[in-house]
């Protein structure tokens, strides 16, 4: 009987873990050209011009970091002279607001909430107030240009929300992470 409830407690810590974390999506666009199979060098054209990307001048550098370190990790060598790979990423950080409302109805969606009195009463205990959140609508867009023939491979915009400004850094990064591994994801998948 103990094992049972300790099961389901599990399976709704886990149902409640996975439901907080805020997904990235990621989006492709702007295919110029098609991605050749194998690169060995890239540059970073906002370290090269001094270029930021972001609002916050800590965060465009830890981007610049996390871009380097990855392309980095999968064998590409930053090359400023002659590089295969061109790499520019800048970001869209829009502040929004969205409307919350909480009202419970008490009643199924059939039967005495038709002719309930109290159903739009606001003073009601079931009508709690509509409340507004503050969230960050935040996009990592990173453009990946062929340098020969100046034109795009493709761009890839990762999407996610913040909703409090100690996290930005961390869903920055980790949306980062993200695009950068789906743009390795496509050249794996053309080597294979």
């Amino acid at each position: 009987m103990l094992k049972g409830k300790f099961s389901i407690g599990w399976t709704i810590l886990l149902m409640v873990v996975i439901q907080s974390c805020s997904s990235i999506e990621i989006f492709k666009e702007n295919t110029e050209l098609p991605l050749s199979a194998k690169y060995n060098s890239f540059v970073i054209v906002n370290a090269e011009v001094n270029m930021n990307g972001f609002s916050a001048q800590f965060l465009d550098a830890k981007v610049q970091d996390k871009i380097r370190e990855s392309f980095e990790s999968q064998g590409l060598t930053y090359d400023r002279v002659k590089p295969d790979l061109v790499i520019r990423y800048t970001s869209n950080e829009d502040m929004r607001q969205r409307e919350i409302n909480s009202f419970n109805n008490p009643y199924p969606f059939w039967g005495m909430r038709v002719w309930d009195p109290w159903m739009f009463n606001p003073y009601s205990p079931y009508n709690d107030p509509p409340r507004t959140d503050n969230y960050e609508l935040l996009q990592v867009i990173i453009d990946f240009i062929d340098p020969e023939k100046d034109k795009f491979l493709m761009t890839l915009t990762g999407v996610t929300e913040v909703n409090s400004p100690k996290y930005k850094e961390k869903k920055v990064l980790k949306t980062t992470e993200k695009v950068v591994e789906r743009f390795i994801s496509e050249i794996d998948f053309l080597e294979n």
